[in-house]
């Protein structure tokens, strides 16, 4: 006859089930970005799959094969090649014998006059080549990671996709709150989703074509290049792409095309700032409104963890945490009014 009662063996396989889960957490948090990936592309596609699936009543398979193809045409070939584009870029520059080697000298000067900073842009450049190839490590050096982490998180969207009923069974099934917490739950992630990814894909998207043009109007060297940098950087809270007029217009200045360097510093702040904060609205309007501090907290989590993927990642995991939080909390103050109402109701 057994030592132990249910409730001793129900804790010795509850304290078994903890020990083994943190060990596969430990083991596949290589596959992090994957799992990540997979719920992002999951609840962004999500609509599209039932309306081919469910309401056309096409086959499953074909249904998660198209939104896989789609997600890759739209999202991951142009991110990567975009990536690619700027490493390569940074990587080339080299004071010695950069191209642009005039124009820097001439704001070096400009900045030595009037700012007592000599190497102004020699050392900008440094920073930005160092910083630049340490954001996209992953790009050129680990090509076979980045194609088993695409078939991680691909081989996952496919079967959350053709077993989507099945999958948010088992969520509502397992999740550790009431069913209408669960369902709360899963639309504030559908919106936190939308706003972080969706939202700040437009705006970085509408940033960096602005930019580009404007610095082509006003003749700055490479408007594409600093474009798809714009892209990157409107992903940065505080930062964003207006502040990239800010080292062209000095360039304008040293060059003596003081009225050009006038305009292109009011177009940055002035007009790519307020379409930044307007085309934010709008999107506040529809979906999540994101604080300022959980993109800027976010980000310096996700850089770390996710390299140039943590600009999206690290917000959106950010705000999944916060919603369990909240959840959480109405859970607690639940249970505390269940539990009042029970001890009145037994006094």
């Amino acid at each position: 006859m057994s030592i132990f009662n249910y409730k001793q063996r129900n804790n010795i396989i509850l304290a078994s089930i903890i020990v083994l889960g943190c060990f596969l957490l430990y083991a596949i948090s290589g596959l992090f970005s994957s799992i990540l990936g997979a719920i992002v592309l999951y609840v962004i596609f999500r609509p599209l799959y039932v309306n081919l699936a469910e309401k056309r009543e096409w086959p499953k398979s074909l249904a998660a094969l198209i939104i896989i193809f789609t997600s890759l045409i739209i999202i991951v070939i142009p991110f990567l090649i975009l990536s690619i584009m700027v490493v390569g870029k940074i990587k080339s520059i080299n004071i010695k014998d950069l191209p642009i080697d005039q124009w820097t000298t001439k704001i070096d000067a400009f900045a030595a006059a009037n700012l007592n900073q000599p190497h102004f842009a020699e050392d900008t450049l440094q920073k930005l080549g160092s910083f630049g190839t340490s954001l996209f490590p992953s790009i050129l050096s680990s090509a076979a990671s980045i194609i088993l982490t695409l078939l991680v998180l691909y081989f996952i969207l496919y079967f959350m996709l053709t077993q989507m009923r099945e999958f948010e069974a088992g969520l509502l099934k397992y999740a550790p709150f009431r069913e209408q917490h669960a369902l709360k739950f899963a639309a504030a992630l559908r919106d936190s989703t939308y706003s972080n990814v969706l939202g700040q894909g437009i705006i970085a998207v509408t940033q960096g074509a602005l930019l580009a043009n404007g610095f082509l109007i006003f003749g700055i060297p490479d408007p594409v290049f600093w474009g798809v940098i714009a892209i990157f950087i409107s992903f940065l809270p505080v930062v964003g792409a207006p502040t990239l007029c800010i080292p062209a217009s000095i360039l304008l200045f040293a060059q003596g095309h003081n009225w050009q360097g006038v305009a292109l510093l009011a177009y940055g702040l002035l007009f790519i700032g307020n379409v930044d904060n307007f085309l934010r609205m709008i999107i506040n309007k529809r979906v999540a409104n994101t604080h300022p501090i959980i993109s800027i907290i976010g980000v310096f989590i996700g850089l770390p963890l996710f390299g140039i993927l943590g600009l999206v990642f690290g917000p959106v995991l950010l705000s999944y945490f916060l919603l369990l939080l909240e959840i959480y909390e109405t859970n607690r103050m639940a249970a505390d009014r269940l539990e009042r109402i029970n001890t009145a109701t037994e006094n």
